[in-house]
This record gives structure tokens, sequence and C-alpha cells, in this order.
């Protein structure tokens, strides 16, 4: 794959996510029984720094988790026959929250059916909400984003990356083209 465009710096990302907190904030009249629930991997930190911008707008610090999927993926026996299994840890009770759901990118949509999938597994949440980075279109079932930092209409030879400094070294989002060959 080849870097297609350059579409978020660190910065640009940072605003993303100023404004998203705000949004949520704003949404939820603040973030009494509001927890953000990072979908593994990268929606884990994305979560965090959300968590971090809404604790200095609203003097409170939502409720944070990790989700992992892996096991509610319908895609799960294409994958890789050994597939990589990350940390599930919601410290709390889903019951009566307000769950925002956070991941990197929204493309078809099953990641999130699945996250709702796993979530509802612990409880009954009043609310899920689901924040994004990026949503690309594409979607194969009926979910959109309750807040979204950037749109980016792409076509299927092209992948959207969002990269952070937690497992990248750097923040931005990337558009790569597929070239010949890749899958």
């Amino acid at each position: 794959m080849r870097v297609k465009a350059d579409l978020m710096d660190a910065d640009a990302m940072d605003r993303a996510l100023t404004r998203i907190a705000h949004e949520i904030t704003e949404k939820n009249k603040g973030v009494r029984d509001v927890a953000l629930v990072g979908i593994q991997r990268r929606g884990v930190p994305l979560a965090r720094k959300l968590a971090d911008k809404i604790e200095h707008i609203e003097g409170q610090r939502p409720l944070e988790g990790e989700l992992d999927i892996t096991f509610y993926r319908d895609d799960l026996s294409m994958l890789d026959e050994h597939p990589i299994v990350h940390s599930t840890n919601i410290p709390f009770d889903v019951n009566s929250m307000h769950i925002v759901l956070v991941d990197d990118v929204l493309y078809t949509g099953r990641t999130c059916r699945a996250a709702i999938d796993a979530l509802f597994d612990m409880g009954r949440p009043s609310s899920v909400q689901f924040a994004v980075m990026v949503d690309r279109g594409h979607r194969q079932l009926p979910i959109r984003p309750d807040y979204v930092g950037k749109n980016v209409p792409t076509s299927h030879l092209e992948v959207i990356s969002v990269q952070v400094m937690e497992f990248d070294g750097t923040e931005c989002v990337q558009l790569f083209e597929k070239e010949e060959g890749d899958r």
C-alpha cells in the first residue's frame, strides 16, 4: 500500500477529540452515569484521551473501560487460526449506564455490532452511543456514529489508518491506496 493522503495530523486529531468531548458532555448533560469504552486496540487510547478532555471540561472524569470483540466478530473463522485476543476490562456495572463506545475507524459497521453484542452480554445499558475518529462510509449494517472526528468518503480500494502514539509512535490519520497484490 502507498500513502495517498495525510488526512489529519496530531493537532487536527486533538481538535477533533476536543470537539467530540464537548459533544458527549452536551448530549449527556455532563458525565453522570457516562462511561467511555474503547474497542481494542486503537479505540482504547482514543477513549483515554477523550476521558482526559472531558475531565478538563467538566472537572469530573467519566468511567473508562476496554472491550475486546474478537470472539464476537462474524468473520472470526476467516481470521488467523490463532487470533490475537486483547483484554476486556470493564471495572463497573454497565446496567443503567450511558456507554460511549470509542473506535478509530467506522467502515462496514460490523465491529460496532460486535461491540454492542459483547456489551449486552455484560448487562443492559441505558443507552449506547458511538464515537469514531474517522467515518469512511460503505456501511453493511444500519449503524451510524453519534460523534465523528472526520468524515472521509473512500473507495473500497482505499484504507484509512488512524495512528496513535501508544501503538505507532506518532499521531495522524492517513489514507492508503491498495496496490496490485495487496489484500
